[in-house]
C-alpha cells in the first residue's frame, strides 16, 4: 500500500506544481517533492548521464541520495510551454548554482517536465535532463527575433 503524499502547495495549474517541485528540490523536502509526481507506476525520470527510472519507488531513492548530498540549487529559467487540455510539457533552462573551491558558479542543465491532469489535479509524470554545461545553452528557433 502506497503512503499518502502530502499535497502540494497549489493543485492550480501545470504552472503550480512545476513551481512547488523546484521548491521542494531547493529544500530538500522528498515529501513535498513526491507530491508533485503523479500517482502512476508508469512516471520516468532521468537525471542528467543516468539511467530511467521508472516508477515511484526508483524515482523517490535518487532524490533521497540526492539530498543526501544537500540540496539542489536548481533554478528554472527560459521555460517554453506547449498545452493541450489535459497535458503540459515544458522545455526548461535550468540554472544550478554550484559550490567549487573557488566559490559559486553555475551550471545549466536543459530539462523537460511533463505534467498530466489527474484525478488528484495536474501531476508531473515526467522529468528528463540534460547533461551540464558550465555555460548558458543558446536556443536555436524558426521564430524570428523581434525587437520592441
Amino acid at each position: 500500500m502506497r503512503k499518502p503524499k502530502v499535497s502540494p502547495a497549489s493543485n492550480g495549474n501545470a504552472d503550480d506544481i512545476e513551481a512547488a517541485f523546484y521548491e521542494a528540490l531547493q529544500s530538500g523536502d522528498i515529501e513535498k517533492l513526491m507530491a508533485c509526481w503523479a500517482d502512476e507506476d508508469d512516471i520516468v525520470c532521468v537525471h542528467p548521464g543516468g539511467p530511467r527510472l521508472l516508477g515511484p519507488g526508483p524515482i523517490r531513492a535518487a532524490f533521497d541520495a540526492m539530498f543526501a548530498n544537500g540540496t539542489i540549487r536548481a533554478h528554472p529559467e527560459k521555460v517554453h510551454k506547449v498545452e493541450a487540455m489535459s497535458a503540459s510539457v515544458h522545455s526548461v533552462l535550468e540554472r544550478i548554482e554550484v559550490m567549487t573551491e573557488e566559490g559559486l558558479s553555475h551550471a545549466y542543465v536543459i530539462a523537460t517536465n511533463v505534467y498530466n491532469k489527474t484525478a488528484q489535479g495536474w501531476r508531473m509524470v515526467a522529468h528528463h535532463a540534460s547533461p551540464g554545461t558550465p555555460r548558458e545553452m543558446q536556443e536555436v528557433s524558426n521564430s524570428p527575433q523581434v525587437l520592441h
